[in-house]
C-alpha cells in the first residue's frame, strides 16, 4: 500500500506517476494537516506522532512492503519521515521537472512533471 500523505490527491497524479504508485500497491489518500504556522516545534511533534498513529491504523493487518508519499510543510515532514523510519516504514518523495513558460503580458505559468519517487534519506 502506498500512503498518500500531501496537498496532491492521487487523482490528480498523471498516468506515469501512478503508475510508478501502483508498485506498491493501493494508493490511498490521507489529507495532509492544516499547519498553523504560529504552532512551535513542540505542536508539530505532537501532531507528528497524531498522523503516525492514524497511518498505523491504516497500515495495520497490511502483511506486504508499504510506504508514505509525504511532501507538504518542512517542519512536519522532517519530523513525520523520523518517525516513519523507525517504524520502518518507507517514506518518499515525487521528484519533478519545473517548466515555467512567461506569457507576453508577463504571467508565469508553471507546470510540473513527474520523475519518479525518491526516498528520504536515513540520518543517523
Amino acid at each position: 500500500m502506498l500512503i498518500n500523505l500531501s496537498n496532491h490527491p492521487s487523482s490528480g497524479w498523471s498516468e506515469t506517476q501512478l503508475e510508478a504508485a501502483r508498485e506498491w500497491g493501493q494508493i490511498v489518500d490521507l489529507p495532509f494537516p492544516v499547519i498553523d504556522p504560529e504552532d512551535d516545534s513542540e505542536n508539530i511533534k505532537h501532531l507528528a506522532v497524531a498522523y503516525l498513529n492514524k497511518l498505523n491504523e491504516m497500515l495495520s493487518g497490511q502483511d506486504n512492503v508499504n510506504a508514505v508519499h509525504l511532501m507538504g510543510e518542512h517542519t512536519f515532514c522532517f519530523a513525520m519521515a523520523r518517525l516513519l523510519q523507525k517504524e520502518n516504514i518507507t517514506c518518499m518523495v515525487s521528484t519533478t521537472h519545473r517548466m515555467v513558460t512567461y506569457e507576453s503580458n508577463g504571467e508565469k505559468t508553471t507546470r510540473f512533471r513527474f520523475v519518479r519517487f525518491r526516498r528520504y534519506p536515513e540520518i543517523d
